[in-house]
């Protein structure tokens, strides 16, 4: 079934913050939503994952069970005394609920998954002392524990070196050879080209949505730019196609 952008509204702070999007996503894709910093694209992603209430029309054939969310690092608290392996782990939480331990099988799909990443001894290592090519690598593994047809990745690759970001970009070919639907924020319109096959660009409206090729050109680029930046976040609720 398709993920289906109806008419989409959301807000932030009470603000409207992406207006009347509507797209429809195919099973398998590898779409990328660009657009200029605060156009919407992390709000818009968060809806999508059931994280952020929606406004206006609606989002069709996505459940929350079948996503796996992949947040900007800035949003988890790397204090917090838990280590790689067990970080990982909590990709087995809708199969272990909170009671349950991890049992061999399981423990040896979180070693596979830390394998996969390339962080093979780094189990026991505490995520407050990993850098940050080191967490992502973390978190990818959870994702792919998690084992969901639907990833959801915000801004994946922030803050991270050329090897991880190579050896992570393998990771999201290797969901997209297995027909799992990738829908990814970020900001880098040369990594989009590069490897993303369809692209959402985004400035409060959706300002181009098919192939890549197509959508991020030299004058939808401008046109988002310009459209952000004329953005009056003061200006009163709107409707389509009101004047």
């Amino acid at each position: 079934m398709n993920i289906q952008l109806n008419n989409l509204t959301l807000t932030y702070e009470r603000h409207p913050v992406v207006h009347h999007v509507s797209a429809s996503i195919a099973p398998g894709e590898w779409l990328a939503i660009a657009g200029p910093n605060g156009a919407g694209k992390s709000t818009l992603l968060n809806a999508m994952a059931g994280l952020s209430p929606i406004q206006e029309g609606s989002i069709d054939g996505l459940h929350p069970s079948s996503v796996a969310y992949l947040p900007q690092q800035v949003r988890l608290d790397r204090s917090f005394p838990i280590t790689v392996g067990e970080l990982v782990s909590t990709g087995l939480w809708t199969t272990l609920g909170v009671t349950k331990a991890v049992n061999d099988d399981q423990l040896q799909r979180c070693e596979e998954a830390i394998a996969a990443v390339g962080l093979q001894g780094f189990e026991g290592r505490l995520i407050g002392t990993l850098s940050g090519g080191q967490l992502q690598r973390s978190l990818f593994a959870r994702v792919l524990l998690q084992d969901l047809p639907v990833i959801l990745l915000d801004e994946p690759f922030n803050a991270i070196d050329v090897n991880t970001l190579s050896d992570l970009t393998d990771v999201i070919h290797q969901w997209h050879r297995e027909a799992r639907t990738v829908i990814m924020v970020t900001h880098d319109l040369d990594y989009i080209q590069a490897h993303c096959p369809r692209t959402l660009l985004l400035a409060r409206e959706c300002i181009g949505y098919g192939a890549t090729k197509d959508v991020l050109t030299p004058d939808n680029l401008l046109k988002a730019r310009q459209h952000f930046e004329a953005f009056d976040d003061s200006a009163r609720w709107c409707s389509l196609g009101a004047t």
